[in-house]
This record gives C-alpha cells, sequence and structure tokens, in this order.
C-alpha cells in the first residue's frame, strides 16, 4: 500500500517501508481468508452416504464457513514474532485470531491459542522463550497504523507498550471486545490451564475476569476440538442483558458453537415473588438432603405380592419377596431407573416360576412381563411415578410431610417459612420462585441423571446459592469449570463469603487465583469505591489499577444530570446512567430530549447513552458512567453497599457522582 493511503494518525517516526511491508502481509492474509471461506462454502454435504449424514456433514460445514467470517474493524492478526528456534516453523509469525494460510498451505497468521503463540504473552528479557522480536501493532478500524518494537534477546528491561495501554484505554461502544492483543501473562496463565482443571478466579474490577474465562473457553475449543465437540461448552452469566454485551467475543474468535445462557434459562425462568429470607432457606444446600427424603418417603411398603396369569397358569410373587426388591433397590439407584428395575426385579421372579414348570421363556418374555398390567399396578402402588412438582408441591404445601423429609435438618421456624400460607390448588396450578427453580433441578436429578458438559464457565459466581451452585455443578460433573466472580460484588441475600465454599457445592476440587491487577477502571476511580471494601469484604486485598486515571472521578452535591449528560456526550464513548431501580422511569422522562434507551434484562439493542437500573449494572462497563444518589441505591436492599461497590467500579473512563442525600459515611469527604 502507498504510504499516502495509511491511516491519518500514524506516527512520524515509524519507517513507512516496514510499516507498509506489514499493510502488505495483511492485505494477503485477508484475501487468504476469504478465499479459505469460499472453498469452505464450495463444499457440499451430498457426498455424504445417508440423509443423517448428510446433515450432520452441512452442520459441519456451516459452522466452518460461520468461524471463517473476515470482521473488517477488527484486526486480524495484532502481533509478530521473530524467533530464533531450531523447529519446523517460520521464523517469523503473524499472530492472530484464527489460523490463515495461503493456497500452498503456508501459515501466514497463526492462531492466538497455538503453543507457538504463547511467547507473544509470556516472552520477558528473563525468559525470552527463543524470541528475539516481539512486534505488537496498532490499529484504527481495520487498517494496521502503528508498530512498536521489543527486543528479547538483549537482557534488557522493556517499558510499558504504548500500543498496549492505548489499547486498553480505548474508548468503546457495543458490546465486549475480545482481549486477544492484551492478554497479560498472569490472564494468560488462567487462559491456558489445562482442560482437567478446575479454575476459580476472585477478580476486582477491571482486571478482566470475564473476557478471561470466555478467552479460556476459545482455548480449550481449540486444544480439545473433538472430544468438547461432543460434551459441549457453556457460559453461564447473570442476566440476558450481560449475555448480549459478551455475545460477539466467541465469534470474533471463531467459535460459534457455545451455548450462552443464565441460571434461569438452565434451570427454569420461573420467578413467582418471594420473601428474601425464603429464598434463604431454599438455597441452603441443607435441602439437597430435604429433596431426597422427600422422594423417597413417595415408597410405600409392600402389603400384597403379585399375581401374574398366563393361560390357565398363575406365577405368584410372595409380598415378602416384594418387599426384599424394593428395600435392595431403595437409594442404590435414581427414582426412575428404580421403578424401571423393581419392574424388571418382578418379572425376572415371574420367569423362575415359569421355569420351575418346565417352560423356557426368554427376555421378551421378561420385557412382557415387565409391561403386564399386574406389573405395572403393583410398581405404581408401591413406587409411583413422580415429576418434581409434584414433589416439591407436596413439600411446600403439607405440614406434616415437610416435618417427615426436614428431621432435623432445618429449624421449626425454617419450615414454617417454607411453608406456603395458602397452597395452590395442585402442583400443575403452582407458580414457582427462582429459588425453586434449583430444587426442581435436584428432584430433577434424583430421579432421572443430569446430563453432564464437558466444560462450564460460570459468571457472576458469587451471587449464586448453594442449591444453585449444586445444579451447575451436575453439569460439569464429568468435566471441569471456569468459575468467576468477585466476593466483594455478592449482592443477593445468600452471596457466598468463600470460594472453598463454592467449589465444595459445585463438586470440584479445583484452584482458586486471585486478580488484583485492574486494566480497565481508573485509579482514581478504584480507590475511591474501595473505600466501600472493609464494610463488605474485609478480607479481600484492595484492587490496584494501572491507570492513574487523574481527573477521572468527579463527585457534585446537587449536580444537574442534564449537564452531566452533555459533559459526557461531548466525550467519545459510550455512556451509562446507574440509578436506583425506582427511579428508572422518571430518570429516562426527564431524559426525554434526549436520545438514550433503558437497559432492562433481556436488552439486546446497542445505544451509546443508557439509562441503567443499579442492579443489572454487574458485569457491564460504560466509558463515561452517572450515578445517581448513591444513599438510595444502599438503602434498596439489604447488602446495598455491596450493589454501591458494583455500580462505582462500571467506570472505563470517568465517574460522575450526583447525589442530593449524604453520602455513605465511608465515601464522605
Amino acid at each position: 500500500m502507498p504510504t499516502d493511503q495509511l491511516a491519518p494518525d500514524i506516527p512520524p517516526d515509524l519507517p513507512t517501508d516496514v510499516l507498509a511491508a506489514e499493510q502488505a502481509h495483511l492485505a494477503e492474509s485477508r484475501a487468504a481468508l476469504a478465499a479459505m471461506r469460499a472453498h469452505a462454502q464450495s463444499l457440499s454435504a451430498d457426498a455424504a452416504g445417508d440423509w443423517v449424514s448428510q446433515q450432520i456433514l452441512q452442520s459441519l460445514l456451516d459452522q466452518r464457513v460461520a468461524a471463517l467470517a473476515d470482521h473488517p474493524d477488527t484486526p486480524l492478526f495484532f502481533g509478530r514474532l521473530d524467533r530464533s528456534a531450531a523447529d519446523d516453523l517460520p521464523t517469523t509469525i503473524h499472530v492472530g485470531r484464527r489460523h490463515v494460510h495461503d493456497g500452498d498451505s503456508r501459515p501466514l497468521v497463526i492462531d492466538w491459542r497455538a503453543p507457538v503463540s504463547r511467547a507473544f504473552y509470556q516472552a520477558s528479557p528473563a525468559d525470552p522463550m527463543d524470541v528475539t522480536l516481539r512486534r505488537r501493532f496498532g490499529y484504527h478500524g481495520g487498517a494496521l497504523t502503528a508498530y512498536e518494537d521489543e527486543r528479547l534477546d538483549q537482557g534488557t528491561e522493556i517499558g510499558p507498550s504504548r500500543i498496549l495501554t492505548e489499547e486498553i484505554e480505548r474508548p468503546r461502544t457495543g458490546p465486549m471486545r475480545d482481549i486477544v492483543a492484551t492478554i497479560q501473562p498472569d490472564q494468560d496463565e488462567i487462559v491456558r490451564a489445562a482442560l482437567t482443571r478446575t479454575v476459580c478466579v476472585q477478580g476486582a474490577p477491571g482486571t478482566g475476569k470475564t473476557a478471561v474465562g470466555l478467552h479460556r473457553a476459545a482455548y480449550l475449543l481449540f486444544t480439545h476440538r473433538e472430544r468438547l465437540a461432543r460434551a459441549g461448552v457453556m457460559i453461564v452469566g447473570p442476566n440476558r442483558a450481560f449475555l448480549s454485551y459478551i455475545s460477539s467475543v466467541l465469534p470474533a474468535l471463531g467459535e460459534v458453537k457455545v451455548d450462552q445462557t443464565t441460571v434461569a434459562g438452565l434451570l427454569g425462568d420461573h420467578a413467582a415473588p418471594e420473601d428474601p429470607a425464603v429464598g434463604a432457606v431454599k438455597g441452603d444446600a441443607r435441602m439437597a438432603a430435604v429433596l431426597k427424603r422427600a422422594l423417597w418417603l413417595h415408597i410405600v411398603k409392600p402389603e400384597e405380592g403379585l399375581v401374574y396369569s398366563k393361560g390357565a397358569y398363575r406365577f405368584r410373587v410372595a409380598d415378602h419377596e416384594v418387599r426384599e426388591i424394593v428395600a435392595s433397590l431403595r437409594g442404590t439407584t435414581r427414582y426412575g431407573p428404580g421403578r424401571a428395575a423393581l419392574a424388571q426385579r418382578l418379572a425376572h421372579l415371574v420367569l423362575v416360576r415359569m421355569e420351575q414348570r418346565g417352560e423356557s421363556p426368554d427376555d421378551r418374555v421378561q420385557d412382557a412381563v415387565a409391561r403386564s398390567r399386574p406389573v405395572k399396578q403393583l410398581v405404581d402402588a408401591v413406587w409411583p411415578k413422580l415429576v418434581p412438582e409434584q414433589v416439591l408441591y407436596r413439600l411446600l404445601a403439607d405440614e406434616e410431610f415437610l416435618a417427615r423429609a426436614a428431621r432435623s435438618d432445618l429449624s421449626p421456624e425454617e419450615r414454617q417459612l417454607l411453608l406456603w400460607r395458602k397452597p395452590y390448588r395442585g402442583w400443575k396450578s403452582a407458580k414457582w420462585s427462582a429459588a425453586d427453580a434449583a430444587l426442581l433441578d435436584e428432584l430433577r436429578d434424583l430421579i432421572e441423571r443430569t446430563p453432564s458438559l464437558g466444560h462450564l464457565v460460570v459468571d457472576e459466581t458469587q451471587d449464586l446459592s448453594e442449591m444453585q451452585l449444586r445444579a451447575l455443578g451436575r453439569r460439569c460433573r464429568n468435566g471441569s469449570a471456569t468459575v468467576l466472580g468477585d466476593l466483594a460484588q455478592g449482592t443477593t441475600p445468600w452471596s457466598t463469603t468463600s470460594w472453598r465454599s463454592v467449589l465444595t457445592h459445585l463438586g470440584q476440587d479445583g484452584e482458586v487465583t486471585e486478580l488484583t491487577l485492574g486494566f480497565r477502571v481508573p485509579r482514581e476511580v478504584l480507590d475511591y469505591a474501595a473505600r466501600l471494601l472493609p464494610s463488605i469484604a474485609p478480607g479481600l486485598a484492595p484492587p490496584r489499577s494501572l491507570r492513574p486515571g487523574a481527573g477521572s472521578l468527579s463527585i457534585r452535591p446537587a449536580g444537574d444530570l442534564h449537564e452531566a449528560v452533555r459533559d459526557a456526550l461531548a466525550r467519545e464513548g459510550s455512556i451509562g446512567v446507574i440509578v436506583p431501580d425506582a427511579a428508572v422511569s422518571a430518570v429516562s422522562g426527564s431524559l426525554s430530549g434526549v436520545a438514550h434507551a433503558v437497559l432492562d434484562p433481556d436488552s439486546t439493542q446497542e445505544h451509546r447513552l443508557l439509562v441503567v437500573p443499579a442492579t443489572l449494572a454487574k458485569g457491564l462497563e460504560y466509558d463515561h458512567v452517572i450515578v445517581m444518589e448513591p444513599a438510595d441505591i444502599v438503602d434498596a436492599e439489604p447488602r446495598g453497599l455491596a450493589r454501591l461497590y458494583v455500580v462505582l467500579t462500571r467506570a472505563v473512563t470517568s465517574l460522575t457522582v450526583l447525589h442530593r442525600k449524604p453520602l455513605p459515611p465511608q465515601l464522605a469527604p
């Protein structure tokens, strides 16, 4: 590309011939990617031998085409390594979001997840990892505009990267971007952790824990493609607005087949209102034992035997034999398979009686006996067929039954909390709460085993109840998990105070690692919010930020919202006006003359200026944040100070606090 066509913000001291050569390599790589996609589109599934194979092959081809889509505003590669290693790989490689090769299979871009690319993130003068030079590229949109070189073979310290700093601090609009160009060494260690390891990340605001979790999913899919294609990978977030915010990260990395859902989407979207105190009891892990007893209490002691007629003969199974079978099965199998096994064992005894009469029945006869009316009637009477809703309905509506199931696990006061004051007419008409969803899932697993995924990524885990954690743990009991969260941001009545406890209830023997160095939230803002930590999470180390952010914080008593919004609109980047939930409508109405949108739990729309309820702010970030009336945010819920900590740490560039009421004492001047 002629140098006069390069983007106007090229630093004047850069050699234009080097930049032009890299631009040419970028153009060649984009053309090669387009050719790879065109080739994938030309392939046909018709070559498969049958219809089923054709459908599977076509699905794979569609995924391949989607994964090879180019994003013109996203750099195809962001780094280069000049290598001294004596191996079969090129001495110069470009590191990017996906692998790209030309028509001769010559690699033009190496996937950031490939083993050789690890040096881009980990190499240093002390340990160059066979790298002599690391080059970082700066972009404007999709156009390469700058580069900087770091010599790693001379043993001298490297100063901070200007390109890296600018990329981290760059204003953003729209959903979350990937961070492949800016992954730090401690983040990279987490991203590249082995599939067999469950990793729990305690991450302070702005440390990139969410991005690290998403990039670990992408890395594992790349490294264990075949295994995870069968077992599956799932991302679980706190709400749909959050999922919308992160939705473009994995596709930008070429991973288009990853399920992303919420706990409600996974367990059942039940939302009947409920006293938090009731929800706290339902969320306690002690409920697991209560539910198990409640289910098995439905089994009735057999008082009669079985009589099976065939022609002129009657074959009898004595009542004591039926009791022995039921006793041997109870507690050794799940409830549903136990019913089936009971029918088969009864049928087996009938076949024994047939053989004693000189007959020679086979397996088909046993299956027919197991399905016969006498066997089915006996099984239904002794081991009734149940759905989770029936069991939970009886538990919450029948005081005597609840007492029998709870035994000493729940106090009388807790049992009274659980009981419905006015029971529904039946289990089919019952309205269930979010806490009930986890109980129903526990019962569902006691009846039939829940399938396990290969890997589960859970964000904002600190807000999940013990029963919700058990439900998620079932989804990765044969796999592993990446657990993300911040104990200081726990805002539910059942928020955890221990990651070890979280891992226990997940059923995972994982390791806990802590990210305390922030890259996104300015230091001035983070230090201000950290004043709340002694009150909400005294055991956590205060977070640190690499960005001083001088002038990023503004506290305005009796400040004007319109003035603050005008100031923010005059600057580049996204704007979040975070307000107490009860004030959303009023604030939106007051901004009627300004183009804006209101964020709700199901929001997927993008808008530069958003009015954000405080309870939905978790996990999101905006270049400029305006917080209204911190005192009302604190007073709105029992863990209001933790909610305020979340709200104050959403800013990437500037934070403006508007208040007429006194600030919480921790934030007072």
